[in-house]
């Protein structure tokens, strides 16, 4: 299959490329242009649709939720029923011994619960 790469610039464009992906899959031995269009389709919704990263609230919330818990439930994890008002309304941050204890308490990566700016988290 002799083809070209198409650059993905709007929605036409995505459509045609997603198309291209598709026939290159069926095709053995284009593996390269494969991988190459997929980073080009990528590379688009990426920019058209960033993701953006769940705040500690949310997380939290969804956390406790799925866990049957009550704001009361965070007080052993977060220190005081007023650290948790802070937490949950987005005024205060974790510590690391907070990330810790909901990490564990929870069962998810720490990752989730460090913000990405760093200087955001109390010692």
């Amino acid at each position: 299959m002799k083809t070209e790469l198409i650059i993905v610039e709007n929605d036409a464009d995505l459509a045609e490329a997603t198309a291209l992906v598709a026939a290159l899959m069926e095709t053995p031995g284009n593996g390269a242009r494969l991988r190459a269009q997929a980073r080009l389709v990528e590379d688009y919704e990426t920019r058209k649709w960033p993701r953006r990263g769940l705040s500690i609230p949310d997380l939290l919330a969804y956390l406790m939720d799925q866990h049957g818990l009550n704001r009361a439930d965070l007080i052993p994890l977060l220190g005081t029923a007023s650290r948790v008002s802070e937490v949950m309304s987005g005024k205060a941050h974790l510590s690391m011994t907070m990330v810790r204890r909901l990490r564990d308490r929870f069962g998810v990566s720490a990752d989730l619960l460090i913000p990405a700016d760093r200087s955001a988290v109390a010692a």
